[in-house]
């Protein structure tokens, strides 16, 4: 047996003409129930009345037999005169025959029934004292007055009855009145509960008629939207701008648009026989992922977008970015959009070809930009390579001195060799120095640190540095962590940076001439190197076009040589900019990210004091 469920009565009874009709329906069965009490009232009053005059019309004849009783034993009392009486027994019997019928009225009263019975006793006892009088009695109006006391005490007992009656009579009547008037009132106000309930129940029926025309309409609207939807989705289906599919859930493809066939290389004869299967599409090496993106779809109803291989007819493979939806809870069907990422892919190793030989031109450019600057710097490098190769030829001539003294001072020409020896390999730096920057080699980044790289720069600088009166000092925070660089580009920045301080401070005609390098921790967790110079200063309007390339403000210059330099600070990590010194001046700042193997130690304190080693040249 089936249950319906609370919701249905709910909805049901929630329609307000339904609910209108119940409600009169309960009041037609609460009225029939009402009017049928009603009619068992009138029944019952109407049989209480017709037997209250029965009981009253007995006791009126009673009564009536009991005074012609009376009158005519008074009279054969006071004449003796036989003609006063009826034949005999018949009087008697009349009253006892209504003393009977009247107790057999009202037997269902207890007092009335009592009283009858009495009256009844009563009326035998009197007939029978009447007899005797008139047996014995004689002419005597003693025997009259007796008489008529016990016909008195016989008419009291049927007054009392009468009114008795008389009043259940009368309350009968009041309480049949009172229900006539409530019956009245009941009709009367289920007259207006029906009018109200009939107006509204027609404004119900109204705005049930006004709720159903709108449902119909919304409904009307709803499958036109749907219609429109239906049509937009068919067109985007259609326009074939990305590849559409609808699956199921295990892999078998459905439906798919012309973009999604051409891009795996299938047609319309292929997706109808079903041989378009996610598996069959999917590269080994991908399945495991599209067995994460099946669970994800079962439990969200949705995946992602991620990028994928398929697999094309032809056993190539196309870049696709995927994603999809479940049509809704409980179904295995949904849809997948595919994108082609060929195009993407193309672009992208054409963008990292360009990269790659925009950064090999940028090697060729610094390496020339070196080489060039290192042309600038033949005097320096001449006279830093003579110096170490002038004492070995002394200390050679000194060495042979003391073997030709008489005798050998073998110890002095030991001390000599030692000499010797040091400044070869004095001078074999230098031109290692020097060949490292010429070499066009493949950049090579190393844990190096930063103090040793800018002085092995400043070496080879000192000459220039000196012909055009430049005083260099150097300001370096000590123990500074290691940063991970290129040798050769690194010191081919500061050079640059370096060589760029000389010649601007050589067009100074007066003043002192000074260049301050210093290095220390920069507030990024880095290594920061700052060249101060005292020359002519920037002009603060081209602050911004410095590092620009083919700027330049030097009448000879290319202006490649500070775009290199920050190209080169970028490309390690770090970043570089210019400003103005002070009094006056410029001043170049750059800043190095430390090594990986630096990034761990403990970050210095803004608090913490850094041991600083200044040297003159």
């Amino acid at each position: 047996m089936s249950v319906l469920a609370p919701g249905y009565y709910l909805r049901w009874f929630a329609r307000p003409l339904i609910l209108a009709v119940a409600v009169l329906v309960a009041l037609f069965a609460a009225t029939s129930l009402l009017g049928l009490q009603y009619w068992e009232e009138r029944q019952a009053a109407h049989q209480f009345t017709e037997h209250s005059r029965q009981v009253l019309e007995t006791l009126d004849r009673l009564r009536a037999i009991v005074a012609e009783l009376e009158t005519e034993r008074r009279g054969y009392l006071m004449t003796l005169d036989p003609a006063y009486l009826k034949a005999y027994g018949v009087s008697d019997e009349s009253v006892r025959r209504e003393a009977q019928a009247l107790q057999t009225l009202v037997a269902d009263d207890p007092l009335q029934g009592l009283r009858a019975g009495h009256l009844a006793l009563t009326v035998a006892a009197t007939l029978r004292e009447i007899d005797e009088l008139l047996k014995t009695a004689g002419t005597s109006g003693l025997a009259a007055l007796a008489m008529i006391r016990s016909m008195d005490e016989i008419r009291s007992q049927i007054d009392q009855m009468v009114d008795h009656e008389r009043f259940r009579l009368a309350d009968r009547e009041a309480r049949a009145e009172a229900f006539e008037r409530r019956w009245t009132w009941l009709i009367a106000g289920a007259v207006v509960l029906v009018v109200a309930l009939a107006g509204a129940a027609l404004a119900l029926a109204r705005l049930e008629a006004k709720r159903r025309r709108k449902a119909t309409e919304e409904n009307i609207q709803l499958q036109s939207d749907l219609a429109a939807r239906d049509i937009k989705i068919r067109r985007l289906f259609d326009a074939n701008i990305i590849g559409i599919i609808i699956w199921e859930v295990e892999g078998r493809i459905l439906e798919a648009n012309d973009a999604f066939l051409r891009i795996v290389g299938y047609d319309r004869e292929d997706l109808a026989s079903g041989r378009l299967h996610r598996t069959d599409l999917t590269p080994p090496e991908w399945r495991d992922r599209d067995l994460h993106t099946v669970a994800e779809l079962k439990r969200v109803g949705s995946a992602q977008p991620f990028e994928k291989e398929y697999v094309r007819k032809d056993g190539s493979r196309v870049p696709v970015l995927i994603g999809g939806t479940m049509f809704g809870e409980g179904t295995d069907n949904g849809v997948g959009f595919v994108l082609d990422l060929t195009p993407l892919k193309r672009a992208e190793a054409e963008s990292r070809e360009h990269e790659r030989r925009y950064r090999e031109a940028l090697m060729e450019l610094a390496h020339a930009n070196r080489v060039t600057t290192m042309g600038q710097l033949t005097a320096s490098i001449a006279h830093e390579v003579n110096q170490p190769i002038a004492a070995m030829v002394a200390n050679a001539e000194a060495g042979l001195n003391w073997l030709e003294a008489q005798p050998p001072n073998l110890e002095r020409v030991r001390q000599t060799f030692g000499w010797i020896t040091s400044d070869g390999m004095r001078a074999g730096d230098i031109i290692g120095r020097i060949r490292a920057l010429i070499r066009n080699a493949p950049p090579q980044k190393e844990n190096l640190e930063i103090n040793s790289a800018v002085l092995e720069v400043i070496a080879l600088t000192r000459s220039e540095a000196f012909k055009n009166g430049v005083s260099v000092r150097t300001q370096f925070a000590e123990g500074l962590p290691d940063v991970q660089a290129d040798r050769v580009q690194l010191q081919q920045v500061v050079l640059n940076l370096i060589v760029n301080a000389i010649e601007a401070m050589a067009a100074v005609g007066e003043g002192e001439r000074e260049l301050l390098i210093s290095t220390g921790r920069d507030a990024s967790d880095g290594v920061h190197v700052t060249l101060r110079d005292s020359g002519p200063g920037l002009d603060p309007k081209n602050m911004e076009r410095l590092f620009e390339a083919f700027y330049t403000t030097k009448p000879t210059g290319m202006g490649m040589g500070l775009a290199i330099c920050r190209s080169i600070i970028e490309a390690h990590g770090g970043r570089m900019w210019a400003g103005a010194n002070e009094p006056r001046g410029a001043v170049f700042q750059f800043t190095l990210p430390l090594a990986s193997d630096q990034t761990a130690s403990r970050p210095m304190r803004a608090d913490e004091p850094i041991g600083l080693r200044s040297a003159a040249r």
